[in-house]
């Protein structure tokens, strides 16, 4: 078996594999390992009691984080006319529609979220293979199919984060930066989990929130104890 890199091997030690730590302990020992030259993201894995394949049991949702995610969002809006206008207004960074198309089918998708009005859907169905695996597609249940497109933009560039279930019922997400205060993660962490929480399908069976872990982006793993994190785990 080849031997752990220095770095790593270090940011592992004194972190149980086994243990589930409460909430503020793990963004303690998650900030305290962040030693990467950059400012790495936290994310958050939650292993939940659904299986997607069944479209009682999918699990999708936005949740606006109170602290924002500390990442720069750049956001395309499909609109015309005076919606286009307000999109510029609001600060969209892109802004079109049959240019648009034209554009992301050219292979240029320098966009992070795409919000569209309902009366762009018909053009921007064509783009469905293109922005659908990427996870880019505007969808009316996450707020990104809207008239009102001044808050869609505010809300994706202040920190609005879209989650869904993958195929074995993992929700992934980054909740904000390591050079955040333990305050504001916890914030943020707390306000993920109660989104996903209350999403919770109609089809989920049994415990709902069944595991959940924390990291940086070049950290180790650290599990969460799921009843500090103060949502109905299993409601």
């Amino acid at each position: 078996m080849s031997k752990l890199p220095k770095r790593i091997a270090k940011s592992r030690e004194g972190i149980s594999r086994t243990k589930l730590y409460r909430l503020d302990e793990a963004v303690k020992l998650v900030k305290d390992r962040a030693s990467a030259k950059f400012d790495e993201t936290v994310e958050i894995a939650m292993n939940l009691g659904v299986d997607p394949r069944h479209a009682d049991q999918m699990v999708r949702g936005v949740c606006n984080l109170p602290n924002g995610t500390g990442r720069t969002v750049r956001v395309a809006v499909f609109a015309k006319g005076a919606k286009a206008d307000e999109a510029r207004a609001a600060g969209a960074d892109i802004v079109g529609a049959e240019d648009l198309v034209e554009r992301i089918n050219g292979g240029t998708i320098d966009f992070d979220r795409c919000i569209a009005t309902p009366d762009m859907m018909p053009l921007v169905g064509r783009l469905g293979k293109v922005l659908g695996p990427r996870g880019l597609m505007p969808n009316p249940k996450v707020g990104t199919v809207t008239m009102d497109v001044t808050k869609a933009v505010n809300d994706a560039k202040g920190g609005a984060v879209e989650f869904r279930a993958e195929k074995a019922g993992i929700v992934h997400a980054g909740i904000g930066k390591a050079s955040f205060t333990e305050g504001a993660l916890l914030e943020n962490i707390r306000a993920f989990a109660d989104a996903v929480s209350k999403a919770k399908p109609t089809g989920a069976k049994g415990t709902y929130l069944q595991r959940v872990s924390i990291s940086s982006t070049m950290g180790p793993g650290v599990k969460i104890d799921p009843a500090s994190l103060s949502v109905a785990a299993n409601g």
